[in-house]
């Protein structure tokens, strides 16, 4: 998949629709966590005059749509390369091969992992952006928070089912985590914005 921060919105969803690139939900769930900083980032921007520390939350939304976008990237290499190493493997086995494969589904799981992370802070920062913008800036502080618990949840997701990962992985756990901060964030904008 070719570099998604580059592509246009129209084009960068063709790369995610073709059939090459079927397993591009780690990179949509990256994508997404980066639109929802972007979001938090305009949100703060917008709030210079009511909220003191808006200057800090639009540079810290800033510091995690620089992180997220290019894990999106990452996500789609990882997973091409697995599949090479998969692919090899099936070809050839070896234990060399195996070693290999392990490695590389290693790093298949870590990208995910770091998308959970990454989403569960956007989405704490959007919540809190929702609490301290002007009311006319509140829903799209929300929204940043929806999505980036949606991207949260999904990236926790694929680390849960990649065959490097078991039930009692520590990136399991750390997947679950993100996903469940990005949650209380999400509960959290649902109990005081006005519905």
């Amino acid at each position: 998949m070719e570099g998604l921060g580059e592509l246009p919105v129209g084009a960068l969803l063709e790369a995610l629709a073709r059939a090459e690139d079927a397993r591009a939900s780690g990179s949509a769930a990256g994508v997404v966590a980066a639109a929802a900083a972007a979001l938090v980032t305009g949100v703060a921007r917008a709030s210079r005059d009511a909220w003191g520390g808006a200057e800090a939350a639009a540079a810290q939304a800033e510091t995690l749509r620089a992180r997220a976008l290019p894990l999106a990237q990452a996500d789609a290499e990882a997973y091409a390369a697995a599949a090479g190493r998969l692919a090899r493997r099936r070809a050839e086995p070896s234990p060399q091969a195996d070693f290999q494969l392990g490695r590389t589904l290693e790093w298949a799981a870590e990208v995910p992992l770091r998308i959970a992370e990454t989403a569960a802070d956007v989405a704490e920062l959007a919540a809190l952006a929702a609490d301290r913008a002007p009311p006319d800036l509140r829903a799209d502080a929300v929204v940043a928070t929806v999505l980036a618990e949606a991207a949260a949840r999904a990236a926790a997701h694929l680390v849960s089912v990649n065959l490097a990962v078991g039930a009692g992985d520590v990136r399991a756990a750390r997947a679950r985590e993100a996903a469940a901060a990005a949650r209380a964030a999400l509960d959290h904008t649902s109990q005081t914005s006005p519905s």
